[in-house]
């Protein structure tokens, strides 16, 4: 009795561990192809130190909008969703600018498509330049745009959004709890 009871305890502890290992292995990201040295953000994560340059070339550091609380959203000139979702950024943008809150976008794709885009679709937003890489970094291993974080004033990770925001309301909707904790 007493070896039977033991074994099955053996095996609930070995199910256990086993359990947490596989918990914490495929719950964790995995993005194939990212440069040596790169990690992919997860919540509480930061971007601080990502450089990306704007359409310009002039280099631009995440982490130079530490203190605010900073919308980031990833997008291309070739993604209608995209293009339908800037001006509800701009409109937030200069809505909560005096609530601390700066919108960066950055764009998957080519310069020349971007500046191009820009020009009859201009936004009053910076616009920096990012590639794959940048994206997969920033936690969208799948690719998905539009692609949005919101950054809290300490530079981490407070939210991530998948796809567009169809509505400004949607888009007030995400945005203004991370403000009032942020705040």
């Amino acid at each position: 009795m007493f070896k039977s009871n033991l074994f099955i305890i053996l095996i609930a502890i070995g199910g256990a561990a086993l359990g947490l290992f596989a918990g914490s292995h495929f719950t964790r990201p995995h993005v194939a192809g990212l440069p040596d040295g790169s990690t992919v953000l997860s919540p509480g994560g930061s971007l601080a130190e990502l450089r990306l340059s704007d359409p310009a070339g002039k280099p631009h550091r995440i982490g130079d909008w530490q203190g605010k609380t900073v919308l980031i959203n990833f997008w291309a000139s070739w993604c209608e969703p995209c293009r339908e979702e800037m001006p509800l950024l701009d409109a937030v943008s200069r809505q909560y600018a005096d609530d601390g809150l700066s919108v960066i976008g950055v764009a998957v794709d080519d310069a020349d498509a971007v500046a191009a885009m820009l020009k009859d679709r201009p936004v009053s937003y910076p616009i920096l330049l990012g590639d794959d890489d940048t994206l997969q970094m920033a936690g969208d291993d799948k690719g998905v745009l539009p692609y949005s974080l919101l950054i809290g004033p300490d530079g981490s990770l407070m939210s991530m959004h998948l796809g567009s925001f169809p509505t400004a309301q949607r888009l007030a909707d995400w945005i203004e709890p991370h403000l009032a904790k942020s705040g």
